[in-house]
């Protein structure tokens, strides 16, 4: 096989051709650096993945391998002609689940078409950018074809599926992040006339259970089809920001919610930018590095429970919530939500077998610990208290509540109970044993003394009985 790099400007391109039955197949990879990757896909040599595909109209289905739930639905999102506007978008992705090998991929395109190019592409930050998978054709007119190949390891060759070709984008040196695009055609012009396609894919690494590829989208260009010209959609509605400090960076998307674009430029933004540092500073715990880029949604077509949800690092938001709360409760909901950006609990089970479940009235607790107590004490956080008080008041009955109990325990017995907590939900360790490892009470006798006072109790503490080092500041 031959190998042949060009460097072309922001990005790279690989081009290779080995032998196969339907002349030299040739894949033409580029990829494009995170800091110059845009929503178009603007490749030099690989169009954009906007355009008509024949995988349109076609089945997809999973041979092996576990999708990743935080991905986008099922497989559709290889095949709707849109690709995600940001690195980190896992709902606009199809990947396999955390820690797995990867899987197949199955594309029946329900009919046999001369096949021009199969292109696929691939968007993440980190490891789950690259693309590896060998791709195999076949069609049922060949002897001993087996269209639904779904044991595991079977090998596909012997199954009546050709091998056309590998795919292995990964560098071989520095970072990982960043764009990619694949090109799959060979010198006639035609992959091949066939039915079916399959993706064997890979992980990129397995040092860690990140390196399943954001899989964006996969174009299958039929030659007979008559030629589209493709136009990225892009998102005159979405922003990026910098902070000082580490290089954080975060996006706000206003492109399906247009009325909150100047509220979310001009007073979300500077309190995203301030705030999400101090968050980070707050909540640290042994070797953990907090997301250096997150995204912020705003929408109109708010699916999900409640009125905000963080997935990862991508923050979704229900716009018509946040238009009529927009001097009210909208700016401190989102801040909640950046909490939840950094920490991160869902990782513990990935890296400690032995992990315990974070109990959801700590998850939800904390961040409004930070909101009401630190972000905007005083505030709309002063009559907590009262509202929720009296005989059915519960330390765990989560948000408002037991932020309320939190703020307790900081003031009278544990000024950096709020840290301790989070690095033992972060690292999988936390049981109701520690609290009485560092308040010397069992967290039952603390609520029922919280409960007693509750009526009395307004304001929480403020950020110089919280910070280590006095009032926080970006780091």
């Amino acid at each position: 096989m031959k190998f042949f790099r060009l460097l072309t400007g922001l990005a790279w391109t690989l081009v290779f051709s080995g032998g196969a039955c339907f002349g030299e197949v040739k894949v033409v990879v580029e990829r494009i650096d995170n800091d110059n990757a845009t929503p178009a896909f603007a490749f030099k040599n690989i169009p954009p993945p906007f355009g008509a595909s024949a995988v349109a109209g076609a089945t997809i289905t999973i041979l092996s391998g576990a999708p990743n739930l935080n991905g986008g639905e099922k497989l559709d999102k290889l095949r709707d002609g849109a690709a995600p506007t940001e690195p980190d978008q896992p709902e606009e992705n199809f990947f396999f689940a955390n820690g797995s090998a990867g899987g197949r991929i199955l594309i029946d395109l329900g009919r046999s078409i001369a096949i021009k190019q199969v292109n696929t592409y691939s968007w993440h930050p980190n490891t789950r950018g690259p693309q590896v998978y060998e791709l195999y054709a076949g069609d049922a007119g060949r002897a001993g074809f087996d269209s639904k190949p779904t044991e595991a390891g079977a090998e596909l060759v012997k199954l009546g599926w050709r091998l056309v070709a590998k795919v292995d984008t990964r560098p071989k040196a520095g970072p990982m992040g960043g764009q990619y695009g694949v090109s799959i055609s060979d010198s006639d012009g035609v992959v091949g006339t066939n039915r079916h396609l399959l993706l064997d894919v890979s992980a990129t690494e397995d040092t860690d259970p990140f390196g399943n590829t954001f899989y964006s989208e996969i174009a299958v260009i039929d030659r007979d089809a008559p030629p589209v010209v493709a136009v990225a959609p892009r998102p005159d509605a979405m922003r990026s920001f910098e902070m000082e400090g580490p290089k954080y960076r975060f996006s706000i998307d206003t492109a399906r919610a247009p009325g909150l674009k100047d509220w979310a430029n001009e007073t979300l933004a500077p309190v995203v930018r301030e705030w999400y540092p101090k968050i980070v500073q707050l909540l640290p715990s042994d070797g953990f590095v907090a997301p250096l880029q997150f995204s912020i949604v705003l929408t109109t077509n708010y699916h999900h429970p409640g009125i905000a949800i963080t997935r990862g690092t991508r923050v979704t938001c229900d716009a018509n919530w946040c238009a009529g709360e927009l001097n009210g409760e909208a700016v401190g909901s989102i801040v909640h939500e950046l909490v939840h950006v950094a920490q991160q609990y869902e990782s513990a089970g990935f890296f400690n077998p032995n992990a315990t479940r974070p109990p959801g009235w700590l998850v939800e607790g904390i961040p409004d610990y930070l909101r009401f107590y630190l972000f905007e004490p005083g505030a709309r956080g002063a009559d907590i208290a009262s509202r929720h008080g009296g005989e059915n008041a519960r330390y765990d009955a989560s948000y408002r509540v037991t932020a309320n109990f939190l703020s307790f325990v900081v003031e009278k017995y544990d000024k950096r109970i709020i840290q301790e907590l989070n690095a033992a939900l972060r690292e999988g360790k936390y049981s109701p044993v520690l609290w009485k490892e560092l308040t010397g009470r069992a967290v039952e006798d603390l609520g029922a003394e919280w409960k007693a006072g509750l009526l009395g109790r307004t304001v929480g503490a403020s950020a110089d009985k919280v910070f280590p080092s006095g009032n926080p500041a970006s780091p």
